[in-house]
């Protein structure tokens, strides 16, 4: 395997359409209340309101979309060193993992880690500043910090001795951060404002993609147990954690569905449910599931459904 294809896989393309789904949802609501909003004043005096070509707002989305894409990149290559170094990765399922192959050395991993982490919040200040400018100081200040509490996320999973990953948190922090961060922070950032009803389509981004660290949990729970990484399904067993990723799921499902029935213009709101059937299908081969390691597969599935449901969702709302 050359270099480049080495770090193209510690990157783990396949994780960043889910990494993403959060920031889709909530510029496409943000954007849908701010054309509401415009639309409702004759003269339009906020000079704010976007139009069909309006360049800011297209500049904030792929600005927030980058950033994201550059968090989820350093909690991989930050996972694939914590867990290389550490001897986690010996006897693992799934992808191939670097570090642990040797394929590169923990020194390079650590460079990689901190050039990613300088770009990222780079790419994290430009946002800020494009959304808040100089006139909202304590927006961006917030916001910074919270850029650097992603950050220190990122790398603190599986880096360190007191890795939240190896002691069956790291479900908290997805759900908080794949969802609740990712989709009510892009909308912040077009709006300005919050309302309550957007904690469900949240909810629903966090909890899938907290099933899709379930699934990958699953699959590693006989590595995860011989070398002490305790998550969350390692505590629970294999019989709870499958109980466990059934809620997931069910919640998620239903709180997309309550916030378009409290949001309800036209029956074709409901027709993102159809990114719902793989998930239904994952539902029922997880509960047939002998050998965890055949889950694998399962985890494409459900990020892919969750893009899905991000994609179709934004569209349709």
């Amino acid at each position: 395997m050359s270099r480049l294809k080495a770090w193209v896989a510690a990157a783990r393309l396949r994780t960043l359409p889910l990494s993403v789904s959060g920031v889709i949802v909530g510029s496409s609501l943000g954007l849908k209340y701010l054309f509401e909003q415009c639309s409702e004043s004759m003269f339009h005096p906020d000079p704010h309101c976007p139009d069909s070509s309006n360049i800011l707002m297209s500049t904030i989305f792929w600005l927030a979309v980058c950033t994201t894409i550059g968090f989820q990149v350093l909690s991989n290559f930050a996972n694939d060193y914590g867990d290389g170094v550490k001897g986690t990765d010996l006897a693992r399922e799934g992808e191939r993992r670097m570090v642990a192959s040797g394929m590169i050395s923990p020194k390079a991993m650590k460079l990689g880690m901190v050039i990613t982490a300088a770009l990222t919040l780079f790419l994290a200040s430009v946002l800020i500043f494009m959304a808040f400018g100089n006139e909202r100081f304590w927006l961006a200040f917030i916001f910074f910090n919270l850029a650097i509490a992603a950050v220190i996320a990122a790398i603190k999973y599986t880096v360190g001795s007191n890795a939240y990953g190896y002691s069956g948190k790291g479900d908290i922090f997805v759900f908080l951060f794949f969802g609740m961060l990712s989709v009510l922070g892009s909308y912040f950032l077009f709006t300005k404002s919050l309302h309550w009803e957007l904690v469900l389509p949240a909810s629903t981004v966090g909890l899938f993609s907290a099933a899709v660290l379930n699934l990958n949990n699953m699959r590693d729970i006989d590595s995860d147990a011989a070398s002490g990484k305790n998550t969350l399904v390692v505590k629970l067993g294999i019989k709870k954690a499958k109980v466990y990723h059934y809620t997931l799921v069910f919640f998620g499902i239903a709180s997309a569905l309550i916030y378009t029935w409290l949001n309800y213009e036209r029956p074709l709101q409901f027709v993102y449910s159809i990114a719902f059937i793989p998930l239904l299908v994952n539902l029922i081969k997880v509960y047939n599931n002998k050998d965890s390691r055949a889950l694998d597969s399962e985890l494409k599935k459900v990020a892919l459904s969750t893009f899905a449901f991000a994609i179709l969702f934004s569209w349709l709302h």
